[in-house]
């Protein structure tokens, strides 16, 4: 059953609400006698008539339960509830237990449900939205906290206030999928069974991290890449998060994700008002993969700020020059990387005043003045002459000690006044949670943008919080782990609107700050520091598990590679970053006429198949370290063209390998393939698979199968 619109429905006498997406039902039941909200279903699609004859699950009525618990839409703290809250709060009295009553439901808009809550005695009110974007399967939801009292009534702590809950089906077993690591080896996908009880996943660290990412995945053990129920559950928050999966001895399974974590309390004034961060979910009856596209088109559709452009191939300077750079060697690497067919061309750390290594400068956004006597100005004007675009490394949240900045402003970092500031990478934070803080960023900022024709920031974040909250006295200093995330958000905000030109790569020592918050506010994220083209397989596999191809930057560096020193055949290295968005990042003064030839030809061949991978649909074929080769394959939005990406990182003996079953193809069209000239029928290609390339000898072997539609029913070839 697929509807053709999402829309929202509500029977008015029963006070159910049905949410439809394309291919999924949500149901909630509104009761005013109980001021509660209570869900009845998540999953298969269904009418209206039935989800209002459904009943609402709950337990046995004991005087050791919560009859509720589970089953609330968005449980507090008070009354017979002993579930993890969504919302907890502190009156000035000291006292916590809400009594919840619902003031009215109304909806906004065919798309947007709003129900406002309120405590019976107390000054709260706190409203549930719920948003069906069009065309797709994610439903998304947040809370407004409002102080409705008078300065009688003191302010209200807010100790805990989740974005939603999301309540699962009973199921007799779940298993939890999420992806972890460190830095330079983000993404490791991990799917264990959920156990009774509480199940934490977040950071403290103030920004999202590398050690995992805001987004859960649910079955019950059975699905797959293609099949069975998944529930996907994530947030868009880009400070501290935490997603709390509870599972419960009397079946009840739910999601609760908001962001901060214990200790960090936000302080409403009378007449205050707080909204949280937009928590994204998707269910759908045909496994992991079908999850994954669904959330790449609703950030493709509804997130990200220029979808439909192409990104550019880039290339980076970094591990060319590292901090040694100068207005010579740049242009020396601008020219071979146009020559290559590079269309951006980043100039990375060290080209402003006092950095001649990481201790000093972070700061001090000038140019460099004896690396760069004539200023950048000279620099970006051959780039473009070149035909590429212009774009800088900066680090605006940042500090070094040693610079001019923070011998005006040492009170605008993060510290405490009698505890010794912890520099990591010889830094500081600068407190973007204050609004003199992020005024000074965004005017430094503009200077640079205008003063040396940027159009790419490159922005960096190369350390975690410590020493939170110093400025800000009360019991709410440590908020900054949210509203430093704010601060940002309102800097690239008003940037981008004062710069309509300017494209933006968010970047944390690697992928330490992704999720869709911040990409509602840059284009591209740079997925690991880690740039070997092995290791990246395993990254960019879990990276795809909720973010699509079109913002993973991946880039092509040295052989061996600068962090593992694996050698790595240049051909390899191409066809792995060309699963995202391509950049090259060697030192092209080094590489041969032949390295060069070939680097070239790689990079006409990525132009080729830019639009299927950047915007078609991903289908993981076979998953890295699970067998001697690792596939990916990409379908464009017309489906007339294909991309399937092999790899075989290492050689070992055993027997031959079966064909490639591909995936989202027309069964009756033929593909051609664009290499061999053979033509195979879509039937073919899923059904028994395509027959395997031969791959170069030894290891780090890896090939491009390019498929183009040449007939199909009703057109000739």
């Amino acid at each position: 059953m697929k509807h053709a619109a999402p829309m929202v429905e509500i029977d008015e006498a029963s006070g159910t609400v049905l949410l439809r997406t394309t291919h999924s039902a949500y149901v909630l039941r509104v009761d005013r006698a109980a001021g509660t909200v209570r869900h009845v279903h998540w999953g298969a699609p269904l009418p209206l008539v039935d989800a209002v004859a459904l009943p609402v699950w709950t337990e046995h009525d004991n005087s050791f339960a919560g009859r509720w618990d589970g089953v609330e839409e968005y449980p507090v703290d008070g009354g017979a509830r002993f579930g993890v809250p969504a919302l907890d709060v502190r009156f000035a009295d000291g006292s916590s237990p809400l009594e919840p009553t619902v003031s009215d439901v109304t909806l906004r808009a065919h798309d947007h449900l709003v129900v406002r809550m309120r405590d019976r005695t107390r000054p709260l009110a706190w409203h549930l939205h719920y948003r069906v974007p069009a065309d797709g399967d994610v439903l998304e939801r947040w809370a407004e906290f409002h102080h409705t009292g008078t300065d009688d009534d003191g302010e209200i702590l807010l100790l805990r206030y989740a974005s939603a809950h999301w309540p699962l089906p009973q199921r007799p077993a779940w298993r939890i999928g999420s992806v972890h690591g460190g830095w330079s080896s983000e993404g490791r996908l991990e799917r264990p069974a959920l156990p009774v009880g509480e199940t934490a996943i977040g950071s403290r660290r103030g920004h999202t991290g590398h050690h995992a990412n805001p987004w859960a995945a649910l079955d019950a053990g059975d699905a797959g890449e293609e099949h069975g129920e998944v529930w996907v559950v994530a947030l868009a928050a880009s400070g501290s998060w935490r997603l709390t999966v509870q599972r419960t001895a009397a079946g009840r399974t739910g999601v609760v994700a908001g962001e901060g974590h214990e200790g960090i309390e936000l302080r409403l004034a009378p007449g205050g008002k707080h909204r949280t961060p937009v928590s994204l979910a998707l269910h759908t009856a045909h496994g992991f993969g079908h999850a994954s596209r669904g959330f790449h088109h609703h950030l493709r559709a509804h997130v990200l700020p220029h979808p439909e452009e192409p990104r550019p191939v880039l290339y980076n300077s970094w591990e060319a020059t590292s901090f040694e750079v100068s207005e010579d060697n740049q242009l020396a690497l601008a020219r071979r990387a146009a020559d290559l067919g590079a269309e951006l061309f980043v100039l990375d750390d060290g080209w402003f005043r006092g950095r001649d290594d990481d201790r000093a400068g972070l700061g001090d956004w000038t140019p460099h003045p004896e690396r760069f006597p004539r200023g950048l100005r000279p620099l970006a004007d051959e780039v473009h002459r070149l035909g590429m675009a212009f774009g800088l490394w900066v680090e605006p949240e940042m500090v070094n000690a040693d610079s001019d900045l923070f011998r005006h402003h040492p009170d605008w970092v993060l510290h405490l006044p009698d505890r010794t500031a912890t520099e990591l990478r010889n830094q500081l934070v600068l407190d973007f949670s204050r609004q003199e803080v992020t005024e000074w960023a965004l005017s430094r900022l503009r200077e640079v943008v205008v003063e040396n024709a940027v159009d790419f920031l490159k922005w960096d974040f190369n350390r975690s919080f410590t020493e939170a909250g110093g400025h800000a006295a009360g019991p709410d200093a440590r908020r900054v782990h949210v509203e430093h995330a704010r601060g940002l958000y309102r800097v690239l905000d008003r940037l981008r609107a004062d710069f309509p030109h300017l494209r933006i790569e968010a970047c944390a020592g690697g992928g330490g700050r992704v999720d869709p918050g911040i990409l509602a506010r840059t284009d591209q994220v740079w997925t690991s520091d880690n740039t070997d083209a092995v290791d990246r397989l395993t990254i960019q596999h879990g990276f795809s598990q909720l973010y699509p191809a079109g913002v993973m930057s991946a880039w092509v560096t040295d052989s061996p590679n600068p962090l593992t020193g694996r050698v790595v055949p240049m051909r390899f290295r191409f066809h792995s970053a060309m699963a995202g968005v391509l950049g090259i990042g060697g030192d092209l003064t080094r590489w041969s006429d032949t390295a060069l030839a070939e680097a070239a030809e790689l990079v006409r061949v990525y132009k080729d198949i830019r639009p299927v991978v950047q915007h078609g649909r991903q289908y993981r074929l076979l998953t890295p370290g699970e067998g001697p080769l690792a596939a990916v394959q990409y379908v464009g939005e017309d489906g007339d063209r294909a991309a399937v990406l092999i790899w075989r990182p290492s050689t070992a003996f055993g027997p031959a390998l079966p064909p490639l079953r591909l995936r989202g193809l027309d069964d009756e069209a033929r593909y051609r393939d664009e290499e061999t000239g053979r033509t195979w029928s879509g039937a073919t290609l899923t059904g028994h698979g395509l027959p395997l390339p031969d791959l170069p000898p030894g290891d780090c072997a890896s090939t491009l199968v390019r498929l183009r539609r040449v007939a199909a029913p009703g057109r000739e070839a």
